[in-house]
C-alpha cells in the first residue's frame, strides 16, 4: 500500500491556480502533476467555495471548525459519562 502524501496549502493554490487563471484542464494539470483528477478537482472546488463561488459547500475555515466542535463534544460527551459514573458510584457509597 502507498502512503499517503500530503501538499501544502502553497502547492494546493498554485494548482488550482493552473486550472483557474490559466484555464487548462484538470486532467492536464493533474497529469503534470503527477496527481490524481479527482484530487486537484477537489482543490479547485474547494477554492470555489473558499471564494464564496460555491455556497453549497463548506469553506475550509468552517471545515475547520466543524473538526473542532466534533472534537469538543466527544469530549464533553465523555466527561458527562464519566461524571454520571462517579455520581452513581458515590450514590451507592452514601447508602
Amino acid at each position: 500500500m502507498r502512503a499517503r502524501r500530503t501538499f501544502s496549502k502553497e502547492f494546493k493554490a498554485e494548482t488550482v491556480a493552473l486550472v483557474d487563471t490559466q484555464g487548462l484542464s484538470i486532467n492536464q494539470v493533474a497529469k503534470d502533476m503527477g496527481l490524481t483528477w479527482s484530487q486537484v478537482d477537489k482543490w479547485v472546488k474547494q477554492a470555489a467555495a473558499d471564494r464564496g463561488d460555491n455556497p453549497s459547500m463548506l469553506t475550509t475555515t468552517e471545515k475547520d471548525e466543524l473538526r473542532e466542535l466534533r472534537k469538543k463534544v466527544r469530549m464533553l460527551t465523555m466527561e458527562r459519562e464519566i461524571l454520571k459514573k462517579a455520581t452513581a458510584f458515590f450514590a451507592k457509597e452514601s447508602d
